[in-house]
């Protein structure tokens, strides 16, 4: 007999203040929904378990019941099931706007957020379950958990926090800015008239968007999400002219700022927002595949400003938005969550090249081995 006394099983704690981890979960309307593209406004997750029983019913139906609270503008709801009945049966259901289910059967996301031991096998049915919410502000960092009550309190106190919370943008009590770099006078007007010049004669082509599947980093073009044209920059006095703008006025302010020198960069493009494509970015960040991990620093300059909409935002800091003027660069940590909005009326044409440095560099190669087909492999030099 093994007298061995059972060591307790050790459970993740989030408290106030904490970021929440980011995850990909396949939800109930998208096979990977990436978590991380959630905010700007107050999250709720709730880790309900089960809807196969009492108190996860219950605390569904009372979700339901207050479902005018989460309108994807001011607040969403996500409920993490670990019970693959609770698909196959139909118990819960994505409402839009605001509420979302990830199906979590593999324990992934429970074991991140604390809902069930962090050794916790693939079945995770096996293991107790800690049932609780955790709120989020629009940072994705953590307000405040209730654990679960058997007099359902917790239902309560929830929606009671949720009423009394002030308006996203003003969740830290105060106001807050983007922490981006705004540099005027990066590009000459003229030569912002030659760039779009360049695309003019030569058109652009569709572009798309990084996506991690099946652990390959593959191009992906989903008009929903974004739809932009690229016209690629080849000639190499052009090519060397523009690092020269960038190593002059943009490199020596990203090092004042962030203490970071960048010595390498990628993308020669002119970029060209149309309002007859219904052109648009949704809420993307820059650096969350192997084969975008490199990019320390993107930077947007925009070339003309006689359209309509196609304003940069950032959500995670509030609802305002940039438009800046021909020929300064916004220049922003390839993590921060960031959006175009669809231009309206005419076209935006933008010089959009992402920066790094030799380190970043390194490991943009030995990510080669992560490359879907469709996308090119990287050679430093």
């Amino acid at each position: 007999m093994d007298n061995r006394t059972a060591q307790p099983r050790q459970f993740v704690n989030l408290t106030p203040g904490e970021p929440a981890p980011w995850f990909m979960q396949r939800s109930y309307s998208n096979p990977r929904y990436a978590f991380s593209s959630v905010a700007g406004h107050y999250i709720v997750l709730c880790f309900f378990g089960s809807a196969g029983n009492a108190r996860g019913r219950n605390t569904i139906k009372e979700v339901l019941a207050r479902r005018a609270v989460f309108d994807d503008e001011r607040a969403s709801f996500f409920g993490v099931s670990l019970d693959p009945a609770d698909e196959t049966e139909g118990r819960v259901a994505d409402s839009f706007p605001g509420l979302r289910f990830f199906w979590d059967f593999d324990g992934v996301v429970s074991k991140l957020y604390g809902a069930l031991p962090v050794d916790a096998a693939v079945n995770a049915r096996q293991h107790t379950v800690r049932r609780f919410w955790l709120v989020l502000d629009p940072t994705l960092r953590v307000i405040r958990s209730f654990p679960f009550e058997d007099n359902g309190r917790d239902i309560l106190e929830v929606f009671d926090l949720l009423k009394n919370l002030p308006p996203p943008a003003l969740h830290a009590g105060i106001e807050i800015s983007a922490p981006i770099l705004i540099l005027p006078r990066v590009f000459e007007p003229e030569f912002c008239r030659d760039l779009i010049g360049l695309y003019e004669k030569n058109g652009g082509e569709e572009s798309g968007f990084m996506r991690e599947v099946e652990g390959k980093t593959v191009a992906i073009q989903d008009h929903s999400f974004k739809r932009r044209r690229d016209y690629i920059i080849e000639d190499t006095k052009l090519i060397q002219r523009l690092q020269l703008y960038m190593k002059k006025k943009v490199v020596p302010e990203i090092r004042k700022a962030h203490h970071f020198t960048a010595t390498r960069m990628e993308r020669y493009i002119v970029s060209c927002y149309a309002a007859e494509d219904r052109a648009i970015f949704k809420p993307h960040r820059d650096n969350t595949t192997k084969g975008t991990a490199h990019r320390r620093f993107a930077v947007s300059i925009n070339l003309n400003d006689d359209f309509e909409g196609g304003e940069l935002s950032f959500p995670e800091f509030g609802p305002r938005t940039y438009k800046a003027p021909i020929g300064c660069a916004v220049v922003f940590s390839t993590p921060l969550l960031h959006a175009v909005g669809e231009v309206t009326k005419g076209r935006r044409y933008a010089f959009l090249p992402f920066l790094y440095d030799d380190e970043a560099a390194k490991l943009r190669e030995a990510n080669n081995a992560f490359l879907g087909d469709n996308v090119e492999a990287y050679r430093s030099s």
